[in-house]
């Protein structure tokens, strides 16, 4: 298995890059790659990629920060994150589940919602 501190922090870096270099980063994901949440979902490079633009584009100056050490477990990697804008304010928390593949890429990752900021 890939380190998972390693695994999450490419992770978060695909969401915080700019969109011009989403589509190299995801190219470390799985073609056929699924993203779920309670707010929104995707399958496949494209699709993913429009999701993580769209969304981005809502919080713009934003950026996914890893909280605390990621965990391991054959195929899987779990983490905290947190979202802070560019005074470093905390706007929302949450934690992420990644499944992967036999060759360490991105298959799937299952997003949970922790909190959000008032």
């Amino acid at each position: 298995m890939s380190d998972p501190k390693l695994v999450a922090q490419a992770y978060l870096e695909t969401w915080n890059g700019a969109p011009s270099q989403r589509a190299s980063a995801l190219s470390a994901w799985r073609p056929d790659a699924v993203y779920t949440d309670p707010l929104m979902s995707g399958k496949g490079h494209e699709a993913l990629q429009t999701m993580m633009d769209s969304a981005m584009a809502q919080f713009p100056g934003h950026r996914f920060v890893l909280d605390g050490e990621p965990d391991g477990h054959g195929h899987f990697v779990r983490f905290n994150w947190t979202l802070r804008n560019g005074a470093e304010a905390l706007v929302a928390r949450g934690s992420d589940v990644i499944r992967l593949d036999e060759s360490g890429r991105i298959a799937e990752v299952i997003g949970f919602l922790d909190g959000v900021a008032a």
